[in-house]
């Protein structure tokens, strides 16, 4: 039993931590009033008797400060009563009096100068507030199961950080993407270099017609129509060099059939052998589109991959974070856990004193507020874990079936081991080296330099040289002149000169003979009679050959166009300079932050162990003073709540040097090599199940009631 001395300070040390309390709630709630009277004299020390006995002269214990939590009685508990030492009212006891504003700090005449005491505080003076759902309490509803949601409580699945990364690696959906996006490029290389792939041409034509007679010498047999059937076909290849040349070669064949009364052969067959070729000498020399659009594709290529490591980076730091966040969900569960037993263990010593009389009953009170507070610490702390177990299943998994989501990870993973501080130099140096960021900028820059060089090209005059050579081939089946209608009036006019000279002979016996006119109408070539095959023979003996050779110059006047555009070129030239000195300053910073954070958390691992043993010696101390009697159920919980805050503090600081070391990991680039980030591999598992024609969604089904439930309006309270 403790002595009614240290009971009655007990008793009076609560109602000097209550009291105040209640003022100060009551003068929030009372609206201040205008105040005319003079203010009142402060008590002075020799106006009232002690408030307590002498054993009060002892250091008073207050609570922590408002930082800490502070354990309370439950709502609409009395305060205990406190035992009257006095006739007199003590000050503690009594709201403070209201001062006006202008007399604040003044001596009222006669009094005693109050040397050392701080005035009154000013009044606040609090806006219209709304009393919204008065007499509000939270419903009471029957305690929901306590297990984990979405996975299997028993047994746990141990997870090493090593292979939780390999996962996310290859199974998480946005590398997924960003490894589609890496083919996507390849794939629009291939198709820029198919501006420099031989296209063939195949042209197989026929053609009848019937023509009108127009002449005698352009009719059909007998002055009727002409008909005429061509058949023939046209092959060749043609295509563009990378220097810009432009080439095309072809072969063509006809046979015409045509009873045209003036042709010479019928049928008769045409070949023709091509070559030409274009060169641009001025503009599209040096680049041409298609060589920019290659160039352009090239380099977005391997833009594509330093964006697929940039986001593997930033998957490992996101996993990394997420587990060491699991481990210290899953140890600030046991911190709250182990509080929680401390709680129930001084909540029944509490109980035991007081069924003794030792201890009031607002002591039990104490304690089982103690107890609630830390069952609602570990319901939150499990919260914690289920929310971090999902984020982490979520970066490491692709697929929403995948059995892994049903584990109840724990972390197995040991702390990481503390690297030596680097040099911030060596620190910026390793980041330029190794950061994907700055191959990114290097690409950049190459397409900066050939959209420079090709609107550089465009303000150049136009010169193109075109050459050009083609072998023609003949061959027909010749007709007799006879049936031409001008060799037939040549045939007739010749008669009538032999004629003559006949009769011109015969008048004249003795004068030498005149020769008559033998009618010469001339014959085709031997090489030009035949079929297709002969056409061909005369082709490829180059009989009938024809050469060109043209050069086209075009210069527009003013060019406007390609001023701005090599303009435009220009500026974004100088802004792929800019986001260089932009990511060169976000480097050193980082470096900066990375090397200062590893410092840092160092520090605090060392400052929150030391913090928490110091918090559990003052706990066990605490805890033998209680049982002396000479300390209160307050402080001991107070100690307890310390105790479990400093765990925390120190869990967070490790937790924080872990952090610190995968960010620095990152800065200097070497998490690439030390967890063999391959961008050829990244996201390879979740990509290979994804199919271009399927979908994973499931089929539409009929309406679903949503699982919610809806407050009807009658069920609603009004404000």
């Amino acid at each position: 039993m403790l002595r009614p001395r240290s009971l009655t300070l007990r008793a009076a040390l609560a109602a000097a931590l209550v009291l105040p309390v209640v003022g100060v709630a009551q003068a929030q709630a009372t609206p201040a009033p205008s105040v005319t009277a003079p203010p009142q004299a402060m008590p002075t020390a020799t106006a009232q008797p002690p408030a307590t006995p002498p054993a009060a002269a002892q250091p008073q214990m207050t609570p922590p400060a408002p930082a800490q939590p502070r354990t309370t009685a439950p709502a609409g508990a009395q305060p205990p009563a406190t035992p009257a030492v006095n006739a007199q009212p003590s000050p503690l006891t009594q709201p403070p009096p209201v001062v006006p504003a202008s007399a604040a700090g003044a001596r009222p005449t006669g009094s005693p100068p109050s040397a050392g005491l701080p005035p009154p505080p000013v009044p606040f003076v609090l806006p219209a507030i709304p009393d919204i759902a008065p007499g509000f309490s939270a419903p009471l509803h029957a305690i929901p199961n306590g297990d984990l949601v979405g996975v299997q409580q028993q047994p746990f699945v141990g997870l090493a950080l090593q292979d939780a990364i390999a996962m996310a690696l290859q199974r998480n959906t946005d590398l997924a993407v960003a490894q589609s996006n890496r083919r996507i490029s390849n794939y629009q290389i291939v198709a820029a270099q198919g501006a420099y792939d031989v296209r063939f041409q195949l042209v197989p034509a026929y053609s009848h017609s019937v023509t009108p007679a127009i002449s005698s010498f352009q009719a059909g047999p007998g002055g009727g129509p002409v008909t005429q059937d061509t058949a023939g076909v046209t092959a060749g290849v043609q295509g563009l060099t990378q220097h810009g040349t432009q080439y095309r070669a072809g072969i063509a064949g006809t046979r015409v059939t045509s009873d045209s009364t003036i042709n010479s052969y019928d049928p008769f067959y045409q070949t023709a052998l091509q070559f030409s070729l274009t060169q641009p000498l001025g503009r599209g020399r040096a680049i041409d589109q298609q060589r920019l659009q290659l160039q352009l594709a090239r380099t977005n290529a391997t833009i594509q991959t330093d964006v697929a490591l940039v986001q593997a980076s930033s998957a490992v730091v996101q996993v990394s974070n997420a587990y060491y966040d699991l481990v210290a969900a899953w140890r600030n569960v046991a911190i709250q856990a182990e509080g929680l037993r401390n709680a129930q263990a001084q909540a029944a010593s509490n109980a035991r004193l007081a069924a003794r009389g030792a201890v009031a009953p607002t002591d039990i009170v104490e304690a089982n507020t103690q107890v609630n507070v830390f069952q609602d610490n570990v319901f939150s702390a499990l919260q914690n874990v289920q929310r971090l177990q999902t984020q982490l299943k979520s970066l490491i998994l692709g697929n929403p079936g995948d059995p892994v989501w049903l584990a109840n990870l724990v972390p197995t993973t040991p702390v990481a081991q503390i690297p030596d501080e680097p040099q911030l130099d060596a620190l910026v140096a390793s980041a330029i080296a190794n950061r994907p960021e700055i191959a990114q900028l290097r690409a950049a820059r190459q397409n900066a330099n050939s959209n420079l060089a090709f609107a550089r090209d465009q303000t150049r005059p136009q010169v193109d040289l075109a050459l050009g050579y083609t072998s023609n081939g003949f061959a027909g089946n010749p007709l007799s002149p006879t049936a031409n209608p001008i060799f037939g009036l040549f045939g007739a006019q010749i008669g009538a000169i032999n004629a003559l000279i006949a009769r011109s002979n015969a008048v004249n016996p003795g004068s030498p003979p005149i020769a008559p006119v033998v009618p010469n109408l001339g014959s085709s070539p031997s090489y030009q009679n035949g079929g297709l095959g002969r056409s061909i023979s005369n082709l490829l003996d180059n009989r009938f050959p024809m050469y060109s050779a043209q050069l086209t110059l075009e210069i527009p006047l003013g060019d406007r166009t390609a001023k701005a555009d090599y303009a435009i070129a220009q500026e974004q030239a100088r802004q792929v300079s800019l986001q260089e000195t932009a990511v060169l300053q976000r480097i050193r910073g980082e470096a900066v932050n990375a090397i200062q954070g590893l410092r840092e958390a160092q520090y605090r691992v060392i400052a929150a162990k030391s913090a928490r043993e110091a918090s559990e010696r003052v706990l066990l101390g605490e805890q033998r003073r209680f049982g002396a009697g000479t300390s209160t159920t307050f402080l001991v919980l107070q100690r307890q709540l310390d105790v479990a805050n400093q765990k925390g503090r120190e869990l967070q600081a490790q937790i924080d040097l872990d952090k610190a070391i995968v960010e620095l990991n990152r800065v200097s680039g070497g998490i690439f090599t030390q967890n063999g980030i391959d961008a050829g591999s990244l996201g390879g598992a979740t990509l290979q199940n994804a199919t271009p024609d399927r979908s994973v969604l499931p089929a539409p089904a009929s309406a679903v009631p949503p699982v919610t439930r809806q407050i009807e309006p009658a069920q609603r309270k009004p404000l």
